[in-house]
């Protein structure tokens, strides 16, 4: 009897648990949640915000030559390729050779008779045209990842091309069609309030060569009339206490009795900012797995620029940071460029924190394709002021970090009513980064500098920090000079 019992009671446990992954499917299939866990993409509104992977790429350039070609029929088939006979006067430029194999223009003939456009050649039987432009003469093509159609140019940007699948049959856009609700659709242009089919961008500059160490044409100081304790008390009012120009002026006509002029005193910032810049760039910070990113914009000449700041969160300290006119996707690049400096791979576990602007992702795409998988890593987003979603509670401390970082640099900025050109703006956030990382103290370090120098510790005064931050900068910047020459040798 307690047999059956027992029986009967697994009967209904089993019963009971098939239930409970019959209710779990139907709401995960049919009820439409809010937001996915880890997925915001889901949801048709932030579709704009999502980058799609990288295309199939074709390539129509072939490795062999065409005497590899007359070789191998030669010896294949016991077939030689002579050259075109003509009845009459060849038209053919003589500079011109087979897009495919080089031959010259001996082995190469008019394809479309009068019209003389289109040419064959007689040694791999290519078709191509003497335009520059033609489906003929594509070295490559790119091709739906999804539906394997070609991909088509749609925009000029300043820097990359936009390309667009446009096949009304592709898995992706039926998909995404799915989701926008009928009300839109029934609306005029209504699927252009969304992202619906599969868009690349292909960069025409590559990043990755552009220079991140242009070495300085100043790295010395001539003082005519006041002395390097002169200019370590300009550094030490200007950036330590964020005073403008003026101010730090008065300040040293007033407390210390030295008539300066504002002009020199951002000339002694421009020339600190030239020797230093090496050293708090190429400085190992040791950093962890973890990175926060933000942009934030600045007035130069009146004009709204944008500055970059990569943090590392484990010792706040900034590890990337960028000044750019437009908020584009290769200051970002650059800006992980130098926060990923000392990386030879990623460690594992690494995450990437940032808002939803996509060029976050389009330059860790960018970082994948370069680099392989030693660098591939996806962008943890947290969207919004509001936590809406899962992914935003979680890391919305980690986001709150670097937007202090961009109260703590705004308040510095201020003063300074915006900046003249870009170049002042760029000697400026320098010494910031530098005072940042290196001489202020931060509360939740206990009261101590992020980063600890074994030559400033021996130093009391600030404006003599100073002077030995520009003194190991002049001396990165001989390393960099000597490291450069043995390469070039």
């Amino acid at each position: 009897m307690l047999v059956n019992i027992i029986l009967y009671l697994l009967q209904i446990i089993q019963y009971l648990y098939q239930q409970n992954c019959w209710l779990i499917n139907f709401i995960c299939k049919y009820i439409p949640l809010k937001q996915w866990i880890f997925d915001d993409s889901n949801s048709p509104k932030y579709q704009k915000f999502k980058i799609d992977e990288l295309p199939k790429i074709i390539s129509f350039k072939q490795e062999w030559n065409w005497t590899d070609l007359i070789s191998y029929y030669q010896e294949r088939y016991n077939k030689t390729i002579k050259p075109v006979f003509r009845h009459g006067e060849c038209t053919i430029p003589e500079s011109c050779t087979c897009t495919q194999c080089n031959a010259p223009y001996k082995y190469l003939s008019w394809n479309d008779g009068k019209k003389q456009k289109q040419l064959r050649c007689k040694v791999c039987q290519s078709l191509f045209t003497t335009e520059s432009e033609g489906r003929f003469a594509k070295i490559f093509v790119y091709r739906c990842p999804h539906c394997d159609n070609a991909l088509v140019h749609k925009k000029d940007r300043k820097n990359f091309i936009v390309y667009k699948c446009v096949n009304p049959k592709c898995p992706y856009y039926i998909k995404n069609l799915k989701k926008v609700s009928k009300k839109d659709l029934d609306d005029d242009y209504g699927k252009n309030k969304y992202k619906l089919h599969y868009i690349y961008r292909s960069f025409n500059i590559d990043f990755f060569k552009e220079n991140l160490n242009p070495l300085p044409k100043i790295a010395s100081f001539k003082f005519s009339k006041f002395d390097k304790n002169v200019m370590g008390l300009c550094l030490t009012y200007k950036i330590n206490l964020g005073l403008s120009l003026r101010k730090t002026q008065q300040a040293l006509l007033d407390i210390h009795g030295i008539d300066i002029s504002y002009q020199t005193i951002a000339n002694y910032c421009k020339k600190a900012a030239v020797c230093i810049k090496p050293f708090t760039d190429n400085f190992d910070y040791g950093a962890g797995r973890i990175f926060t990113a933000d942009e934030t914009y600045i007035k130069i000449r009146g004009i709204r620029g944008y500055i970059w700041f990569i943090m590392d969160v484990a010792k706040r300290s900034i590890i990337g940071y960028r000044i750019s006119s437009e908020r584009d996707v290769g200051a970002c690049i650059l800006s992980m460029r130098m926060a990923f400096r000392h990386f030879s791979e990623l460690p594992k576990n690494f995450r990437f924190i940032a808002d939803g602007y996509s060029a976050y992702v389009l330059a860790s795409q960018q970082f994948l394709r370069e680099y392989g998988e030693k660098f591939k890593f996806n962008i943890t987003r947290v969207i919004g002021l509001t936590n809406d979603d899962a992914v935003s509670e979680k890391y919305r401390p980690y986001k709150q970090m670097i937007e202090r970082l961009n109260r703590t640099y705004k308040s510095s900025y201020r003063p300074t009513n915006g900046f003249n050109n870009i170049d002042g703006a760029n000697y400026d956030l320098a010494l910031w980064v530098t005072y940042y990382n290196f001489l202020r103290p931060h509360e939740h370090f206990h009261n101590k500098v992020l980063n600890e120098v074994e030559d400033l510790k021996c130093i009391d005064t600030m404006p003599g920090k100073w002077q030995m931050l520009i003194a190991l900068g002049q001396q990165t910047i001989l390393n960099l000079q000597n490291g450069e020459a043995a390469n070039c040798s």
